[in-house]
């Protein structure tokens, strides 16, 4: 039978009436500080959707659900990866090599109410739900790797590996207390390597292993749904304050400057693309906007907690116009990064971690009240944080690249786990081939315009009117878009007739009706010969 003393504490409820009060692991937190980072983590998870949107939109229509389907099934499978195994191997207290941690905290064992490994202001357990919403954005955004001919399946299994051997690495050298680069002194404020390098490289990476579209897709490529393009960024904007808010892990003046800051760069970025967008196309692209847009948060998500107001619009200027630039990389690479991953992210990444070098102040790190004594960049007379910056950039990137191309091009020698679509289901478009389900109702009723029309049947009552054929949203419109009063049937060669129907060409007597155009020319001539 057990005793009270192999009870814990907690458990005891006649502990409070013989004077003994059992611990409260809450009570050395500020409430604040854990509902604001508690809120920014859902935040976070609110760039999902945004990612999913802004990727569905840019796609043509016949890939655009796939794309909602990656990025939301990776989800799933990040918080898999993350309870499992990945907090642990990014952020174990008691790996001491400076790469990779070890599995102390498998399956978030012992990860409660001790202060976390990023600040003493919040609990352990909370600082691992909100980076593993960091991880989820990640993996989301690699997800746009895939449009328009990556098979889903592959890339969850991708996936998993990916956060294992790449992402956790690199946030530990990053955030972790025994990482090599928070040893050196790297500053990273959000994620500018583990996040925007790791997915934008990796993204390219991956798209190389798929290798390129044919050219008949590639021809007269445009985004299918602007609405949903905008959509997406303006969620993506509305997450990325708790993404980069909630990166000073308080409730204090820091977050609240890496909040001004990242408003200052999105705006000031959208705003240079959209010129040199316009300056070639004479055009005021909305796309255009949301793309320098979220450029603009890609490099504040690194120094928004760092640099000065200032800083940050100038910082927003550059990258507007570098990461435009930079979309003709992929040209030069030839290698078909169909959602510009490297222009946007990584080098989005690597410029916010450069202006660190340059503009970080103490003053501003100092704002959370708890890193009073970490030095700035360049502003506070730091110079060697520079080639620090650019080590932590080089580093990154290259493991992103190789690692990950490895980690692609071993699961597609696996059977069944081919990365790509074959030829015919990209034609088809991945929605068909590989979801079954489309983004848009009528694509799903009808895959070809003309089916919608059914076959021509005269009214027995002679007056050349239809009989029923079903009014197209009802009878409002007035003038019919097929009129009834010519109705000559178009032998093909093959005997039969031409229709819209499944007979058509076939000889089972599906007629078809007369193009409207050829019918107006003919009641153009009998009209001037009457």
């Amino acid at each position: 039978m057990s005793q009270p003393g192999d009870t814990p504490l907690s458990h005891i409820p006649h502990l409070p009436h013989i004077g003994i009060v059992a611990p409260n692991p809450n009570s050395q937190f500020e409430g604040g500080d854990v509902a604001f980072i508690a809120v920014c983590g859902l935040l976070v998870f609110f760039m999902i959707p945004g990612v999913a949107f802004l990727y569905s939109g840019l796609s043509r229509r016949k890939s655009a659900l796939s794309l909602v389907w990656a990025v939301a099934a990776s989800n799933a499978v990040v918080i898999f990866q993350w309870w499992f195994w990945g907090y642990s191997l990014a952020f174990s207290p008691t790996a001491t090599n400076g790469y990779i941690g070890n599995l102390r905290s498998f399956a978030l064992r012992k990860v409660l109410a001790d202060p976390s490994p990023g600040s003493p202001l919040v609990p352990e357990l909370l600082y691992s739900f909100y980076q593993m919403e960091f991880a989820c954005v990640t993996v989301a955004i690699l997800m746009g790797a895939l449009a328009e001919r990556g098979r889903v399946f592959p890339a969850m299994v991708f996936t998993f590996i990916w956060m294992t051997i790449v992402y956790c690495p690199i946030a530990c050298w990053a955030w972790s207390t025994n990482g090599w680069g928070f040893k050196w002194g790297v500053l990273d404020y959000a994620g500018g390597g583990p996040v925007e390098i790791a997915s934008g490289i990796s993204g390219l990476a991956y798209s190389w292993a798929l290798g390129r579209r044919s050219e008949r897709e590639l021809r007269n490529f445009r985004p299918h749904n602007v609405s949903l393009v905008g959509l997406g960024t303006f969620i993506l904007w509305f997450g990325w304050l708790g993404f980069n808010g909630g990166s000073a892990f308080g409730a204090n003046l820091r977050a609240v400057m890496a909040i001004w800051n990242s408003m200052i760069a999105a705006a000031m970025s959208g705003i240079v693309w959209c010129l040199l967008d316009f300056r070639i196309e004479r055009k005021w692209s909305m796309v255009g906007f949301c793309s320098g847009t979220i450029a603009g948060l890609v490099a504040a998500t690194p120094a928004s907690g760092y640099i000065p107001q200032w800083a940050a619009l100038v910082m927003g200027i550059v990258v507007g116009a570098v990461s435009n630039y930079s979309t003709k990389i992929k040209y030069i690479l030839r290698i078909d990064d169909a959602l510009d991953l490297c222009a946007e992210h990584a080098i989005g990444g690597m410029l916010g971690l450069l202006f660190n070098a340059l503009f970080a102040d103490s003053e501003i790190i100092a704002l959370d009240g708890v890193n009073t004594a970490a030095e700035g960049g360049w502003l506070n007379r730091n110079w060697k944080q520079f080639y620090i910056q650019i080590a932590y950039i080089c580093a990154c990137t290259a493991y992103s690249f190789v690692i990950t191309a490895l980690i692609a091009r071993g699961i597609d020698l696996v059977p069944t786990l081919h990365l790509r679509a074959t030829p015919e289901e990209e034609v088809m478009g991945m929605d068909d081939a590989e979801i079954g389900e489309f983004a848009s109702d009528y694509i799903e009723v009808r895959r070809d315009y003309l089916d919608w029309t059914p076959p021509y049947r005269p009214n027995l009552k002679g007056d050349g009117s239809e009989s029923d054929v079903p009014p197209a949203a009802g009878d409002r419109h007035g003038v019919p878009d097929v009129e009834g009063d010519a109705v000559p049937l178009r032998p093909l060669n093959g005997g039969g007739v031409a229709g819209n129907g499944p007979g058509a060409g076939g000889g089972n007597g599906a007629a078809a009706l007369t193009p409207i155009s050829e019918k107006t020319e003919a009641k153009s001539v009998s009209v001037s010969a009457s």
